[in-house]
């Protein structure tokens, strides 16, 4: 296969008196990278070792999966479940040591889980496979309404999103009901604390109901570190299978 670096040589001319820069030519030269190209022992010789102790971190055995959690599913997925209910489970004892309050909700988003997690041996690799983007978890407080907006977006998206803590019922017009926050129903009167990503916080997958959020703490804890903890705490690993989202 044939790859190429593009070289651009930009030209430049100025005005002193301005100091206003304007392209007057722009070049490109095209040079291939082919198989043929011999492989430089310097530096292979330099970068071994650390590519070595990487690939050692990575494969040290961490955990156990009986079965594979994987990402498909109408409203919630095996994966889904795992990764929002770890996500609840481990950033919860954090936010309460630091700011003395509870998280109630975690949401993620179905297409930022990249790889299955397979069944047998669980690695920190399986973590960066899963999770290899460097988002860190942040918690808001949205209103009750919001937390509504929620349960509105997912049936309107029609994505298994992640999402724990929370639970509701989608009426046959496709309206949503009977929402539940921790097992009671919603108080539109209440700030209710979300677990999510910055990704998300900051607009990602039009998930807009974040930025009505009237408290915003980021927990330094990145999602994929979270995967990794959980997994040297437990020696294997499974999915809850309780429904968070069912239909009339």
């Amino acid at each position: 296969m044939k790859h190429f670096v593009l070289i651009l040589t930009f030209s430049l001319f100025f005005s002193c008196a301005e100091k206003k820069y304007h392209v007057s030519r722009i070049e490109g030269t095209k040079i291939g990278i082919e198989n043929t190209l011999s492989e430089s022992s310097e530096i292979e010789n330099f970068i071994k070792p650390y590519r070595d102790n990487i690939n050692t971190d990575l494969s040290q055995v961490l955990s156990f999966a009986p079965i594979t959690l994987d990402k498909n599913g109408t409203w919630q997925t095996s994966a889904g479940n795992f990764l929002s209910d770890i996500t609840l489970e481990k950033s919860n004892p954090v936010f309460q040591k630091r700011e003395n309050k509870s998280i109630d909700i975690c949401l993620l988003n179905h297409g930022g889980i990249r790889s299955i997690i397979p069944s047998g041996n669980i690695t920190a690799r399986t973590a960066y496979e899963v999770m290899p983007f460097e988002n860190t978890t942040i918690v808001v407080g949205l209103k009750g309404e919001q937390i509504e907006e929620i349960a509105n977006y997912i049936v309107s998206e029609k994505k298994p999103h992640p999402l724990s803590g929370m639970s509701f019922v989608i009426a046959k017009d496709k309206s949503v009901k009977d929402i539940l926050v921790q097992g009671k129903p919603l108080d539109k009167n209440k700030i209710y604390y979300v677990v999510t990503s910055d990704y998300l916080v900051n607009g990602g997958d039009n998930m807009i109901f974040f930025k009505k959020s009237v408290e915003k703490y980021d927990l330094d804890y990145k999602l994929r570190n979270v995967m990794i903890d959980y997994f040297k705490t437990n020696k294997e690993i499974k999915a809850n299978t309780n429904e968070r989202i069912k239909e009339e």
